[in-house]
This record gives structure tokens, sequence and C-alpha cells, in this order.
């Protein structure tokens, strides 16, 4: 039973979306992609010019792992493992009788003809021969290493050493990432949930291996915030905030001098505070949303520059005004709406940030609006 004079306006302040940003890429700064684009060719030369260098010394010689089916974090790839539907590595495949092409399961049942050739699908068949390859494609990507020569044993004359693969756990995260990204998108939820989960195992034994670093601590919380969102959008609401309160917990290990990192825990909180609200437990609703104005707050204070950081605030105020006035405590709903216009209404944007004017314009629209309909109720 819904709850009288709770504001539906309160949707346009939620939204089912996965974070874009892959936790495992560093933003890079703005003159990386000049510098890198202009350097590629010349980059690649000398680093293959380096190897055979240290190959014809005799020395061990580092190179970066390939991908024999082309598949990795930088390109946008559709390979022999892809459904060409959601793009993303198969999961559940399935095979099309008679045309025989191969889909995800999820993806192909909402389908009559097969989108690759027109053909009238007569029925479905599970290929599990060919999801075993694509699995163990998955287990083995960027595990690729090689052990050194041993020491001790005396080499042969004009033999050289074996060439070292480096360490590449950041790929294979931000590859299963890429993936399960992918798949979200294109509503195929279970197979970017798989996905999520392997990365997951992964973080948590290098956390068993090497403690509690920012950076797995950071990654683990971006992804299991990721796995939330899988869970919200499969309507399982207490698994969902069961995987963004742990996501919080992890975000709370990292130093908060990293924006990105603020943002990442302000939104796990306001996450689970949504659900809340719609399950109508109005008090977890307003005290998940207060302990994100808080993060915000404080991330203002360190970075008062931060156009996004205020605007983020001024919807945590928006979010919990609203629980408030549905709380019946509508003068302090009234002042955190206010606290909240003035926030939008001294922000002044600077030229490179004319793409933040959309969303300031249309939250102090919806500020404006809560305020004076108090102002209608009092004034009937």
């Amino acid at each position: 039973m819904p709850i009288a004079g709770r504001t539906s306006t309160h949707r346009v302040l939620i939204k089912i979306v996965m974070t874009p940003i892959c936790p495992f890429v560093k933003a890079a700064r703005p003159d990386d992609a000049a510098f890198k684009k202009a350097g590629d060719s010349q980059t690649k030369h000398q680093s293959g010019q380096e190897v055979k260098e240290k190959q014809d010394s005799g020395e061990s010689a580092t190179v970066s792992p390939k991908c024999p089916f082309g598949y990795d974090s930088e390109t946008f790839k559709l390979g022999p493992f892809s459904c060409m539907i959601c793009q993303a590595l198969l999961f559940e495949s399935s095979k099309c009788v008679p045309c025989s092409h191969v889909y995800c399961k999820a993806c192909i049942s909402r389908f009559k003809d097969c989108p690759l050739c027109g053909a009238d699908i007569e029925k479905i068949e599970t290929d599990t021969n060919l999801q075993n390859v694509v699995d163990r494609f998955i287990e083995g990507h960027a595990r690729i290493k090689r052990s050194q020569v041993d020491k001790d044993q005396p080499e042969a004359v004009g033999e050289k050493k074996t060439v070292i693969y480096e360490d590449v756990s950041l790929e294979r995260g931000s590859f299963l990432v890429q993936q399960a990204m992918r798949a979200f998108r294109a509503q195929n939820i279970e197979s970017a949930k798989s996905r999520l989960n392997i990365c997951a195992e992964d973080i948590r034994e290098q956390l068993e291996r090497m403690g509690s670093t920012s950076e797995l601590c950071s990654q683990l919380g971006a992804v299991l915030g990721m796995l939330g969102d899988c869970c919200r959008a499969l309507g399982d609401s207490s698994s969902a905030i069961t995987y963004f309160e742990e996501s919080v917990n992890f975000l709370k290990k990292v130093p908060t001098d990293d924006l990105e990192i603020i943002h990442t825990l302000s939104v796990s909180l306001n996450k689970v505070g949504d659900l809340k609200y719609y399950a109508e437990d109005l008090q977890g609703a307003r005290n998940y949303y207060f302990q994100s104005l808080n993060v915000r707050r404080d991330a203002i204070k360190n970075h008062p520059s931060s156009s996004s950081q205020i605007l983020d605030v001024a919807v945590s105020l928006a979010k919990v005004a609203d629980v408030d006035r549905n709380l019946r405590n509508e003068d302090v709903a009234v002042d955190e709406f206010q606290e909240a216009i003035k926030l939008l209404d001294s922000l002044t944007l600077k030229p490179e940030e004319v793409g933040l004017e959309q969303r300031r314009l249309s939250v102090l629209e919806y500020l404006k609006s809560q305020v004076s309909e108090k102002q209608h109720d009092s004034n009937p």
C-alpha cells in the first residue's frame, strides 16, 4: 500500500544505471591521449626492438600478453565466442535450429527469426560443448605466465632465456568488467552477473594474498556495486542491498581524497536508500541518504571548487528532504530543499563544465517545485 503523501517526483532522482567507469582503469590526464596517439607506432617499434635486443643479449624480456582471439579491454572486439546480440561473450550458449547460429539463451529467446540470417527458429538447443570452451577461455584469459629458467641449471650454448609475461591481473579485471557492461546494457543481466562474480572472486583472492590495499578495496567496492545493480535489475532487492552494503564497507577503507571513490561510495549509499524507500522503510531510507549526504559534504570541504560534488550534495539534500516530508517533518524538509536551492543558485560553472548545466537546471527545477508545493498547500 503506498504511503500517503509520497511524492512521485522522487523517481526523477532514482535510476538503475551501472557505473560506466571501469574500476581497473585510472582516468588519463587530458594531455595523455594526444601523446599516446602520436607515439603509438613509435612505442610499439621501440618495445619490439627492446625485447629483441634483450633476447639477443641473453637477458630475460618482459612482453605484454596478447589474446590470440583479439579480446582485450582496450578495444571493442567481437570474436568467435561473442554473442552477436548482446556483443558480450556467450552465456548459456544456445543454437538456433535449423540455421545453427549461436547466441546467449537470454538474448535469442526474444526472437522468432535468426537475427543473422533471418531463418525461422523452429527450436533452440543448448550448446554445452561451445559453452564449455567459452568458460575455459574466460578462466584462462589474462592468466598467461611463464616461469624463469632455473638459474641452477647450466644453459646450453646459444640458448635464449625464457620470456617472462607480466602480471596481468588488471587486464583480466578490465576484460571481465567490459564483458559484464556489454551484457548489462543489452539486458542480459545473468550474463553480466556471472562475469562480475568471477571478477569479485579474483579480487578476493588477491586481498587474501596482499591484504586490504586501497586499490583492491576500491576495485572490489566498485564491482560489488555493479553486482548490486544486476540484482536490482532482476528485482532481487534483498541481494542488491547486501551487495551495496558490502560495496560501502570496502569503499570506506579507501582514503577519501579520491573524488571518484567518494562518488561511488555515496552512490552505493543512495542506492540502498532507494531500495529502502520503495520498500516503505522511510527511516531506513533516510539513514542511508543522510550517510551519503555527509560523505558528499565532507568532499566539498576538501574540494570546494568541484562543481560535480556540489551538484551531488544538492541531490542528496533533495532525497533527505523528500523522506522528511513523507515522515511529516515538513519544516525540516523545506529547509533542506531551500539549502539545496541556494547551493545551485550560487554555483558558477566553468566553461569546460557546460555539460553539467542541464543537470543543474533539472535538479533546480525539481527543488523549486517542491518548495512551491508547500507554499500552495499553505495558501489554499
